[in-house]
């Protein structure tokens, strides 16, 4: 095969794996509005596409470079606007490039950039459901620009951009901590700024149920979700390389369904009924557990960790809402604890350097050091934006407006103009 047939597959698979993962902001779209309540569709569509453009100027503009150009051990100084010398992949002659850490893959800077930028955004998208039904809308699209412009790329560059982590040796393939974590302390910090919902919680601090007006809307966000999530995992190959795709979809989609089987039965045990919310967030949950390990471990290791993670889901969101955290969408436990999990994986089960597989305990300390230094990062930047902005101009919306609802409040209309929202008749209830 000649160098320009290789490069022009490279490029076709990377830019398909691009595609599958920004179609992805459709499924936590579906998702996110499923899981809430009908007087906030609009606001939470609304967040959910805006984001991404958001992401895509901010990373574009400063991002890129603070997580991939030639720089320092803790962040890139060079290829703002993706402006710079030539950028080619590595040649006989050596690389001229400002983006060395991305040298490996023979793909356009371009294609790179294209699906560097999902994965951006992807954090910024996981935000948007664990603030959900009480955030000002300018407030989201501000933090979701500092938030891809300046903590998300320092993280990743430590890692995947030749920062220190990377030369520690820590692993994270496709972005458990990189992505899921650092958008899930990022959630956490701005669940707790805002607070919870009003109704959420008793007096006495007993968490009370929100229900989502439309778990079809829910169901199939998780199915879109799992699909681009093929992507998501088995596109950090940038390349088309047939083994690596074929191991890291298989481990992907074993992980998922193991998770989902774990918190079905988790659920069935703890809550007494086989929750649908939890089913779907068990899925999400073994996806996003395997995203570190996906390309290093065995079929067997991956349905270990997808069971781990939906048996942990359903803890984590019950030990949120103990805390008085609120997450409608239980995005927190999803990316945020199933991150930890999924990167920790990685130091027990990785082939050659896991601790269950004969590799000793260095890995395992090295994934832990990473995820402590990338959390306190995100969480003192987070916590600085946060209280940044609510000092200057509010972060949540009146009491009376999230009693009326984002969707009047924030954007002047309704998902549902033409459905009456009658209220329960108590006899009705009684009969169901």
């Amino acid at each position: 095969m000649s160098v320009e047939t290789k490069v022009a597959l490279d490029t076709l698979w990377v830019v398909l794996a691009a595609c599958l993962v920004f179609f992805m902001n459709a499924g936590f779209g579906m998702l996110e509005t499923g899981f809430c309540r009908a007087k906030n569709a609009v606001n939470i569509l609304a967040k959910n596409f805006v984001v991404f453009s958001v992401s895509a100027i901010a990373f574009w503009a400063v991002g890129f470079a603070l997580m991939f150009g030639d720089g320092n051990f803790l962040f890139g100084t060079s290829g703002w606007f993706l402006v710079g010398p030539d950028n080619s992949p590595m040649t006989d002659q050596g690389y001229t490039g400002v983006f060395s850490s991305l040298a490996w893959a023979g793909v356009p800077l371009t294609a790179k950039f294209f699906f560097q930028l999902a994965f951006a955004a992807t954090a910024a998208t996981i935000v948007s459901g664990a603030v959900a039904e009480r955030i000002k809308f300018g407030v989201f699209i501000v933090f979701s620009f500092l938030l891809v412009a300046f903590v998300y790329p320092i993280g990743g560059h430590w890692v995947w951009g030749g920062g220190w982590l990377s030369e520690l040796g820590f692993a994270d393939f496709a972005g458990s901590t990189v992505v899921h974590s650092v958008g899930g302390w990022a959630a956490l910090m701005g669940a707790i700024f805002l607070g919870a919902r009003e109704g959420k919680f008793a007096p006495d601090g007993t968490p009370r149920a929100l229900p989502g007006h439309n778990l079809s809307f829910a169901t199939l966000g998780t199915f879109i979700l799992w699909l681009g999530w093929f992507g998501f995992n088995a596109g950090s190959t940038m390349a088309a390389d047939p083994e690596a795709i074929s191991v890291i979809s298989v481990n992907t989609l074993m992980a998922a369904a193991s998770g989902c089987l774990m918190a079905t039965i988790t659920a069935w045990l703890v809550l007494g009924k086989p929750d649908l919310s939890m089913i779907l967030n068990g899925t999400l949950a073994g996806l996003v557990a395997i995203t570190a390990p996906c390309d290093s471990v065995s079929i067997a290791s991956s349905v270990l960790i997808g069971m781990i993670g939906g048996a942990l889901v359903v803890f984590a969101v019950l030990f949120f809402d103990w805390i008085r955290v609120d997450d409608p969408v239980g995005a927190i436990s999803v990316h945020l604890v199933n991150g930890v999990w999924g990167t920790l994986a990685v130091g027990l089960f990785a082939s050659g350097s896991g601790l269950f597989v004969g590799g000793g305990f260095r890995q395992f300390f090295v994934q832990l050091a990473g995820i402590i230094t990338i959390g306190l990062l995100v969480v003192a930047f987070s916590s600085m934006f946060w209280l940044g902005l609510k000092l200057l101009v509010g972060i949540r919306v009146s009491a009376a407006e999230e009693r009326e609802g984002l969707d009047l409040g924030e954007h002047g209309m309704e998902a549902y103009p033409g459905f009456a929202q009658m209220p329960a008749e108590p006899e009705l209830l009684e009969i169901r």
